[in-house]
């Protein structure tokens, strides 16, 4: 079959990708389907495996945590009502619990298919039957683009962060998948949002999508403009997956008793943290990765229904792949980078 290889790890990626012909095909085994590819998205976690990250250190390698077909077999014990039918995956595995777990039962401990095993930019991929969504005739490129930014992101706010309707959001560094999919959902639930980034002409399209404030990030604490747009009262939530750079300008955005829950670090691991600020404005600071099926269920229902799309940035060929995979390490995207194996 034809696959997108990660040829060995480094940084950039891009010329570490390799589209062949002759990758052996996969075979479902107990529990699993076998998924004819219709549409595959990048993701940051495309980069980060292709860097060589913990637990994706063979190579050559297949990537890809967001895959979009229709089942052409199923292996033992799988329904065979499940063949020819379109599905949508949540790519995170969970796995046995870790010691300890008793003190956090509701965080299981996740495996992502394209990061531990071989991932969905081929011509077919391998899932468990129990972690597919049928989407009956909905677009094979808006679903494969939906995927994992919204379930992030509906982790995030509603599970996490107990986002409120109505509410102050923050979202930095938009026109990435996670921070439009984020904008997507706030919008949903009737949020005020506040969006950053350094490129103005992102901030114009995130206004077209329903941003409300947007702020042109210079490189220099921009917490006093989100005071002055919410009346120096500051937001509830911040949606954050940029990192380091912009850690203390978040902190000083925050309402007391505010949330900033995080999921990446696309501009650095370290941060400067005010703990002044934390304990006096009462501030909390969560974690969050990827997210379950239940939560999984309820953002694709919205997505079923037609009440939220994804935005997709350019759909490239597999042929196209330097180009899709450059595109996403310039940071040039506004939205979904999708690959169309149709």
């Amino acid at each position: 079959m034809k696959a997108l290889i990660i040829q060995q790890a480094g940084l950039p990626v891009t010329p570490n990708i390799e589209l062949v012909d002759d990758y052996p095909k996969p075979e479902p085994g107990p529990g699993d389907v076998l998924v004819k590819t219709e549409a595959s998205a990048l993701n940051r976690l495309d980069i980060w495996v292709g860097a060589g990250m913990p637990g994706a250190e063979e190579f050559p390698r297949i990537s890809g945590s967001d895959g979009c077909g229709r089942i052409e077999s199923v292996g033992e014990g799988v329904d065979e009502n499940w063949l020819g039918k379109r599905v949508m995956m949540n790519a995170a595995i969970p796995v046995a619990d870790k010691p300890h777990h008793e003190r956090a039962p509701a965080l299981p401990n996740l495996h992502m298919i394209g990061e531990f095993s071989q991932g969905c930019h081929a011509e077919y991929f391998v899932g468990p039957a129990h972690q597919l969504i049928d989407i009956g005739d909905r677009d094979p490129i808006e679903a494969a683009a939906y995927g994992l930014t919204h379930l992030t992101a509906w982790r995030m706010m509603l599970t996490r962060a107990s986002l409120g309707a109505g509410q102050w959001v923050l979202i930095p560094g938009i026109g990435g998948g996670l921070a439009l999919a984020a904008l997507n959902i706030a919008n949903h639930l009737g949020c005020r949002t506040i969006v950053t980034s350094r490129h103005q002409w992102k901030l114009d399209r995130a206004v077209e999508l329903g941003a409300e404030h947007t702020i042109l990030d210079t490189g220099e604490n921009w917490s006093r403009q989100v005071r002055q747009m919410t009346s120096k009262r500051g937001v509830d939530v911040c949606v954050e997956s940029v990192g380091g750079a912009i850690h203390d300008s978040v902190l000083g955005s925050l309402a007391r008793g505010g949330v900033m829950v995080t999921c990446g670090t696309t501009a650095g691991v370290e941060a400067k943290t005010n703990l002044q600020r934390i304990f006096w404005n009462q501030l909390t600071i969560i974690g969050s990765t990827m997210g379950t099926m239940d939560e999984f269920r309820q953002a694709v229902a919205l997505f079923k229904s037609g009440s939220l799309k994804p935005t997709i940035d350019k759909v490239f060929t597999p042929a196209e792949s330097s180009e899709a995979w450059g595109r996403l390490e310039a940071g040039e995207q506004f939205g979904k980078i999708v690959l169309d194996w149709s």
